[in-house]
């Protein structure tokens, strides 16, 4: 395989190949990123092709973002079963498949199965948990940093593309937009092939900063096994408090991120004079200061207490989310708040992740975490339905962004609730 001759070239001028690993995952996950991100800048122009109202458009991205989370315990589950590489090229599949399919669609139905059942269940085979099974297992140190630069490319994924979308949407409609993020995923499934192992041992090598190599843990026993597993994880995590702040604190993150920014960012823009081109650039740059803060997040996450850092992210984003209703929309007041908002679009990833593994151990975090991510996708979900019922219901955006910033300052109290406890020790399954 050409992984085998690459890593035998980058062990020869001592860099460990899990920096290429991670460059194939951070692809893999930025083409995600952009496939769950894409379809905020189409809600308008499916309204105008086929009548569909706000609130029928966003039904069906919020079963696209409650599958995405949902899918998560499990998506970790079959990597650790089926192996990590597999698994991606199948998502890869999955979404490139409903995306193609999308492009003939008529029926409201068709949008919800498509965009919401097919893309959902697609995007949630990779999701978050790709990234921390991929710091877990690669990486002995600096697994904060790495965490926090595949959290980063989540974000730029959803964010970055969207001013080319939207150029290409008003000028060749929303089709020829989309068959851009097909040819991305497709770029990405490529690489995977050539690129990807599963874990350190399938070359020989140890984790990055370790001396032994780990051998691959036994697998599950059956495929029923397999499924009981994060349903047995949860039960054990579900005991011990800090999995439950954990979890709500990212359902807060979900609803003020994915759900309600990227999904309805571009909508409310629109609202106040705002064209859609203008309004993604505003999102472009957000991830521009996102892809800084959350590297910063993740060099932070692993010298300083996490609980502090997920404070001062959920609070400052909670003001900023309160004083966008007050700017005029101007140019300038929307680059403060991108500015200000986009520093810590993902960074609360990385240290939620490192409270994770510190309370329930490295064999399970991925499992955890993908536990924590469906309370994440849940907000989103939430948000996503919310706003778009708030548009239809009051006519306006506001209620649904002055919502979610008061939910991230009760969120940035709650986190210091996390005690500086043991690793909790979970039952074996």
């Amino acid at each position: 395989m050409l992984s085998t001759a690459f890593a035998s070239r980058l062990s020869a001028r001592n860099i460990h190949y899990g920096w290429a690993v991670v460059g194939a995952t951070f692809l893999t996950m930025l083409v995600v990123a952009g496939a769950v991100g894409a379809p905020g800048v189409f809600i308008v122009p499916l309204q105008k092709e086929f009548g569909w109202s706000a609130a029928d458009i966003s039904g069906a991205l919020a079963i696209r973002f409650l599958l995405f989370g949902g899918m998560g315990p499990f998506a970790a589950a079959f990597m650790n079963r089926f192996g990590v590489r597999r698994m991606m090229l199948i998502s890869l599949s999955i979404v490139i498949g409903g995306m193609l399919l999308s492009l003939g669609m008529t029926q409201l139905w068709q949008l919800v199965l498509l965009w919401g059942v097919v893309i959902g269940i697609g995007t949630g085979l990779t999701a978050m948990v790709l990234g921390a099974t991929v710091a877990t297992r690669w990486f002995g140190q600096r697994r904060g940093l790495v965490m926090g630069l595949l959290s980063a490319s989540t974000a730029t994924g959803q964010l970055a593309f969207l001013p080319l979308l939207a150029g290409l949407t008003e000028s060749h409609g929303w089709r020829t937009a989309l068959l851009l993020v097909c040819g991305a995923i497709l770029l990405a499934a490529v690489v995977v092939i050539l690129l990807m192992r599963d874990r350190p041992s399938d070359l020989g090598i140890a984790p990055y900063g370790e001396n032994q190599v780990q051998p691959a843990p036994p697998l599950p026993a059956s495929f029923g096994a397999l499924l009981v597993m994060p349903l047995a994880v949860l039960r054990d995590a579900a005991r011990v408090p800090t999995f439950w702040i954990l979890f709500l604190s990212f359902y807060i993150c979900g609803a003020s991120t994915n759900g309600l920014v990227q999904t309805h960012f571009i909508s409310l823009c629109g609202d106040y004079g705002l064209a859609a081109v203008g309004a993604a650039s505003m999102l472009a740059m957000m991830g521009l200061f996102d892809f800084g803060g959350t590297l910063a997040s993740g060099w932070l996450s692993d010298r300083f207490d996490n609980r502090w850092l997920l404070f001062w992210y959920y609070g400052l984003r909670g003001l900023s989310l309160l004083y966008l209703p007050f700017s005029d929309f101007s140019l300038y007041s929307l680059s403060i708040f991108a500015v200000f908002y986009g520093l810590d679009w993902v960074a609360t990833v990385p240290p939620t992740v490192k409270l994770t593994a510190q309370r329930f151990g490295p064999e399970r975090a991925n499992i955890v975490f993908g536990w924590i991510f469906a309370g994440h996708q849940l907000g989103a979900a939430s948000a996503a339905l919310g706003g778009g019922l708030s548009r239809t219901v009051w006519q306006s955006y506001m209620p649904a962004f002055i919502g979610a910033g008061i939910l991230c300052l009760i969120g940035a109290g709650m986190v210091l609730l996390i005690n500086r406890g043991q690793q909790q020790q979970l039952a074996t399954v």
